[in-house]
């Protein structure tokens, strides 16, 4: 049987993908960027702070630490700055971190600036990093420390991205991950770093961290630029990682070269999770043509998903998290359900079937044909 989606007629498939939860991965650490899932039976607008189902966004979260990966928390993959407010965040960190302790999961989670509402001084955007980066972890998650909207709105220059990042370093408690989120993620963030020549920005990120190593743990780089990428790493100091944030070059960044190779943190493993781990497992065997040949494929459904404008890859996320059953409904805190197209979700959809990525397709059938239905697209 066919589904008629805009772009032509499609057979689904009928055989269910299996993908076997196991053991955290050894070769690479892998962390997934999780989205949230919006209560949504919640009397809300766009514009109140986010209502979330905390029963189905933790039980995602086992869901992915089942199958050995991470958890990225409250990083972009989670609305932050898009639907989620920090109050949410804080409450999201706090309890994820709680449930990871409970299941024995990795976890990292994001510190940013974002209880800021307006202008703010160095000293402000300070502060707020502090204040967050004590929940994260007092909490017990691993601290991102995330690029700022404040900060990026406050910095003068290189001099002040240095003085900031250098004192919050100072303060960790434990090493944390930079985060380097580029202005397709985030156009408020052009010119992080001090510059908008990324040659120059590059050199004031290197510098911060070869102040600091010992206060490091890694980079998380979404410039989706694999060369940059690699560039980078290659300059890193000895034990200080490089987590690919390169949702279109991620298999041959984390596959890596006879120099090294990138571990990951990466928005496209949310949907990808079960997958991504099996692949990775592959390459803990020594097997990387394996890794290869399981995740290559995925390149063109991340592709699609990421398109331009880059920062609302969210909904598509969240349209398979739906489709795949890890939740009952397609809503969205904020409303982001309707920042794509139905052509665009159609062609997830298919893009995903085609890899097996639904435990039940007929599942994912039927609901990708209810909401044809709902945009009256059914006929």
């Amino acid at each position: 049987m066919t589904i008629r989606l805009p772009h032509g007629t499609y057979e689904p498939r009928t055989s269910a993908g299996s993908f076997t939860p196991g053991a955290a991965l050894t070769s690479r650490t892998v962390f997934s960027a999780a989205h949230v899932v919006a209560d949504p039976y919640a009397d809300v607008s766009p514009d109140s702070p986010a209502a979330v189902d905390w029963d189905a966004t933790l039980a995602f979260r086992r869901h992915l630490w089942a199958h050995g990966l991470g958890v990225a928390e409250a990083m972009d993959t989670a609305q932050r700055g898009m639907g989620l407010d920090w109050a949410g965040a804080a409450e999201l960190i706090r309890r994820s971190a709680a449930e990871a302790k409970a299941v024995g999961g990795r976890i990292a989670a994001g510190v940013g600036t974002d209880q800021l509402t307006g202008p703010a001084d160095l000293e402000t955007v300070r502060h707020a990093y502090e204040e967050q980066l004590a929940l994260v972890e007092s909490a017990g998650a691993q601290p991102v420390l995330m690029a700022s909207r404040a900060l990026a709105a406050a910095a003068t220059g290189p001099d002040d991205y240095l003085a900031v990042y250098t004192h919050l370093l100072r303060q960790a408690s434990e090493p944390v991950i930079l985060h380097w989120l580029g202005p397709m993620f985030d156009p408020a963030l052009e010119g992080y770093w001090g510059s908008a020549d990324l040659d120059a920005a590059t050199d004031t990120f290197l510098k911060v961290i070869a102040e600091h190593p010992d206060k490091v743990d890694g980079i998380k780089v979404s410039l989706l630029d694999a060369h940059r990428e690699v560039d980078l790493r290659r300059c890193l100091p000895r034990g200080v990682r490089c987590y690919t944030g390169d949702d279109f070059h991620y298999p041959e960044l984390i596959a890596g070269d006879d120099q090294g190779f990138s571990h990951a943190l990466l928005g496209v493993f949310d949907p990808l999770g079960p997958l991504a781990a099996e692949a990775v497992r592959r390459l803990d065997t020594g097997d990387t043509a394996g890794f290869r040949a399981l995740l290559d494929p995925t390149v063109p459904l991340a592709r699609h998903l990421f398109q331009t404008p880059t920062r609302y890859y969210k909904t598509g996320v969240v349209l398979l998290a739906w489709l795949a059953g890890h939740q009952d409904h397609f809503t969205m805190v904020g409303g982001l359900q309707s920042a794509r197209s139905l052509p665009h979700l159609a062609k997830a959809y298919e893009l995903a079937d085609r890899l097996s990525l639904f435990p039940d397709p007929e599942l994912a059938e039927s609901r990708m044909r209810s909401l044809l239905t709902v945009y009256g697209a059914d006929r």
